[in-house]
């Protein structure tokens, strides 16, 4: 099985190496490059590292992930990783374009994946943040009945003065309560390393949609005018993030990266994009996998079971030939059936294959 990479030698300038196996945070920020001074956003102050999510990494990859991509394709990568742009991928479903956000997550430790999955009603508000203000105008006239029933009764000498947070909240609650960033809001919080960013079949949004994140992925910041507007009560709101339970504070109603996010952008071909888009954007083209990287993809999630998918390998590659194109993860399927114990008669089996490797549609996508 060829190892990423040994297509030709390991280039000493990558950060990622494509060997899914963790850099110790010591070794991966010493080996990080400073951005290009175009590049470099000063956002700040930084927050914590974001929290692992070790569970779902290891679903999209399995175990070990290492061969999954050549040479090349790991030059393009770290070209990207170096000049803090987002990486377009392109290729044919389950050719491995979204496992890359969590190969590269886990490789250099970033913490848990933003996903931000694109279908054709998304608008970048929602990427970037959503405002509930009709929850907060209802809390507004239930604060303001408590608050009155409260004044009502008749022990109110007795009570005592209201506390703080009453008083604090007389005019109305915490409208950073009713702020919930998106995945792309959160992934420009400002950080001293960046987040990994995926942004999940662009190709099937509204024509619109490219352009509209246009600024953002040249300037790294937006703006929050629901916050902006509470300048003269306060300068940072605490808002909520796309992390389970994550919060984090704004400062002025604007939020800018410290280190511009990893952004992984994946298409599967079905449309061309705005020039000005793809300037802004490195590409990465995906052939459908090879037999080495079919092998390294079924090896991942079952490190035990070669002498079996060694020819279930080899048999796939024949039948995507057959059919136009099958998708990886078909592959996947069958060789979980095989470690359970469907792969008996040899008939039945052939009908089972047939079923699981249908084909996808007459486009073949």
């Amino acid at each position: 099985m060829r190892t990423a990479g040994l297509s030709g030698q390991r280039e000493s300038w990558w950060l990622f190496q494509g060997t899914g196996l963790p850099l110790e945070p010591a070794e991966r920020d010493r080996r990080w490059p400073a951005p290009p001074p175009w590049r470099n956003f000063g956002g700040g102050p930084d927050l914590p590292p974001p929290p692992p999510d070790d569970q779902e990494t290891e679903r999209r990859l399995g175990a070990v992930a290492s061969g999954l991509f050549d040479s090349s394709q790991i030059s393009v990568i770290n070209a990207a990783l170096f000049l803090r742009r987002p990486l377009l991928v392109t290729g044919r479903p389950g050719s491995g374009k979204s496992s890359l956000a969590y190969l590269i997550a886990r490789e250099l430790r970033l913490g848990r994946v933003l996903r931000w999955p694109i279908t054709s009603r998304t608008a970048v508000r929602s990427g970037l943040y959503e405002y509930d203000a009709i929850g907060r105008a209802q809390a507004t006239v239930q604060l303001g009945n408590a608050v009155a029933a409260r004044s009502n009764a008749p022990d109110l000498a007795a009570q005592g003065p209201p506390d703080s947070r009453a008083a604090d909240t007389m005019t109305g609650p915490p409208i950073g309560d009713f702020v919930h960033l998106g995945p792309l809001g959160t992934a420009l919080l400002p950080r001293q390393q960046p987040r990994v960013l995926l942004i999940d079949e662009m190709d099937k949004s509204d024509f619109d949609l490219p352009n509209d994140l246009l600024n953002i992925f040249e300037d790294g910041e937006f703006f929050i005018p629901e916050l902006a507007r509470m300048r003269n009560q306060t300068v940072e709101i605490d808002v909520y993030t796309a992390d389970p339970g994550g919060r984090a504070v704004i400062k002025d109603g604007t939020v800018r990266c410290h280190a511009f996010p990893v952004v992984i952008i994946t298409s599967n071909g079905e449309r061309e994009f705005p020039p000005a888009f793809l300037r802004r954007c490195t590409r990465l083209d995906l052939p459908d996998p090879d037999l080495d990287r079919l092998a390294a993809l079924v090896a991942a999630h079952f490190p035990t079971e070669e002498p079996i998918h060694s020819d279930l390998v080899a048999r796939f590659a024949q039948r995507r030939e057959e059919l136009g194109g099958l998708a990886a993860d078909q592959l996947l399927n069958a060789a979980y059936l095989a470690t359970s114990g469907a792969r008996g008669d040899e008939r039945a089996w052939n009908e089972l294959l047939d079923a699981v490797w249908h084909r996808l549609s007459p486009e073949f996508r």
